[in-house]
């Protein structure tokens, strides 16, 4: 009787799929939210206009610069176990009202990267129709399949989740590599050259905003952390995914843009880049292995948009689940899927918010690309960008408050080298405001004003949950008691109990991870965050 109560209870308070996620999985998610056949082909051949044949140590010097912001960024994931990940670190470390401010910058961050992408996939779907099909599709209808098609996918359990976008990334670095596998075979234009990482090519005014373009790609990188309760051994998972994301996308997009340049040689890839940035990689692919090769890369953008936009739609409903959870969102927000162990209701409420922007720009007559993607996407861009470089802030504040075993270089000096190089990358990104968007100086000046306000906008929703909600305010960002990581392991054991004649040993075999999780207890309360 009490094993069916128990059950009723599971029932009705379901949690999400905890110790499914292994480190591939989480890095499918990451990899797949940087769309790295989209960034290649649709944003490169401007990186090359304007770096000229140094553009790829940009995309180097990124990964650099966010490989020594890991460093930091997963010794503290080891620490801190909430489910709010940036907004979590950045209260642990600076206080609830900066971590409130933090959350805002996460939702706006997230949801930026993500609805404006429905723009391009309207656009890039309606390419890819003209060239294979030679027809002709308006974009709206498409961007409203994809809402419905991506919400679909969140819907789903995460595991499936992970496999769908495990295809789709190998699909669409598989056509990345086999471009640098026919250059590389053919030998290039004029035979191959290091040219592009000497200091006399890289050390160019143009390196400027080829950085700029660089630090974007590498967007949603640090979501690993997000995923940390349906983690596998989130300790080492969330380490390891990490590092395999930044390095991956570091290594891989300096590689796929050397050889492009290759492809064209020194001399004439610059120009071929500025006559038809759009077509340069699929110019490429034709000479080097052939025109199917291109048809497939124009199919494989979009399905590269579409994981990418899957990738951030998950991320943004755990963040969702997170502030619901702790009060800041309606509490319907908090509702978990019974049988998908998915946020459901957080992704409903998601997709309504891009149908309304999608549709809201529609029927103002914006351009798709220009408008829709350009104008959302930049904001959301520079808010995850200020999340990270808060972070690295938090971070060494964080371990000053605690006892840990840590070494200095992971809690001070890579932290404080991390926020110095990502101050440096969101002052060139801003200054540089004007090429992402191609807008007026009165739309970038909004676009980049509504990061700070916000932020301040967070700042009194703190001030204004610790007057008249202060329960809510005393619970938000706090670490979450270690059982509720371990509840979905101990689900398997009730029905193995109620088979076995020995129930009594059932019933008290719930208590041990209770009972193990209490010596960490003091941890977690030592890292409270500041008032």
């Amino acid at each position: 009787m009490s094993v069916t109560s128990e059950a009723r209870a599971e029932t009705a308070s379901p949690t999400l799929r905890t110790g499914t996620l292994g480190t591939s999985d989480i890095a499918f998610f990451v990899v797949s939210a940087a769309a790295p056949l989209t960034v290649m082909a649709g944003v490169a051949p401007i990186a090359i206009v304007l770096g000229g044949i140094g553009a790829p140590a940009g995309y180097l010097i990124a990964g650099i610069t966010l490989a020594i912001f890991a460093v930091g960024f997963t010794t503290m994931s080891r620490h801190v176990r909430g489910g709010g990940a940036f907004y979590a670190y950045i209260t642990q470390g600076l206080g609830k009202p900066v971590g409130m401010g933090a959350a805002l910058l996460a939702l706006i961050g997230y949801n930026g990267m993500e609805i404006g992408v429905y723009g391009l996939l309207g656009t890039a779907t309606a390419d890819t129709a003209h060239a294979l099909w030679g027809i002709d599709i308006p974009w709206l209808p498409v961007s409203i399949a994809g809402l419905l098609l991506i919400w679909w996918g969140g819907f789903r359990s995460i595991d499936f989740g992970a496999k769908v976008l495990g295809v789709l990334l190998v699909a669409e670095t598989g056509i990345l590599v086999l471009l640098a596998g026919g250059v590389l075979l053919e030998g290039g234009a004029s035979g191959l050259s290091l040219d592009s990482f000497t200091p006399g090519n890289v050390l160019v005014p143009g390196t400027a905003a080829v950085l700029a373009f660089a630090f974007t790609a590498f967007t949603g990188f640090e979501s690993t952390v997000i995923y940390r309760r349906e983690a596998r051994d989130p300790g080492r998972t969330i380490t390891r995914a990490t590092y395999i994301a930044v390095g991956f996308l570091g290594l891989f997009y300096a590689f796929i843009v050397w050889t492009v340049i290759q492809a064209f040689g020194n001399e004439a890839v610059v120009k071929a880049a500025g006559d038809d940035a759009g077509g340069l990689f699929f110019s490429a692919i034709t000479t080097y292995v052939g025109a199917w090769a291109a048809d497939l890369m124009h199919i494989f953008i979009v399905t590269s948009i579409l994981a990418s936009l899957l990738a951030f739609h998950n991320a943004i409903n755990r963040y969702g689940l997170a502030l619901a959870e702790e009060g800041v969102l309606p509490r319907s927000f908090a509702r978990i899927h019974p049988r998908h162990r998915s946020p459901y209701i957080t992704g409903v409420a998601q997709t309504v918010l891009g149908a309304a922007i999608v549709l809201g720009f529609a029927l103002a007559g914006a351009d798709p690309y220009t408008q829709l993607l350009l104008w959302v996407n930049t904001p959301g861009g520079i808010g995850l960008m200020a999340l990270q470089l808060l972070a690295a802030i938090a971070i060494p504040c964080y371990f000053r408050r605690i006892t840990h075993n840590e070494g200095v270089v992971r809690t001070v000096i890579a932290p404080v080298v991390a926020a110095v190089l990502l101050a440096g990358a969101i002052v060139l990104v801003v200054s540089k405001i004007d090429v992402f968007t191609g807008a007026s100086s009165t739309v970038n000046t909004i676009l980049v004003a509504l990061i700070p306000s916000v932020f301040v906008i967070g700042l009194l929703l703190a001030w204004r949950l610790r007057r008249s909600r202060p329960e809510v305010y005393a619970r938000f960002a706090t670490e979450p008691a270690e059982p509720q990581e371990q509840a979905e392991p101990a689900e398997p054991t009730a029905p193995a109990a109620s088979a076995e004649p020995t129930a009594p040993a059932a019933s008290a075999e719930p208590t041990e991870p209770a009972a193990s999780a209490e010596p960490t207890a003091p941890a977690a309360t030592a890292a409270q965050p500041l008032a």
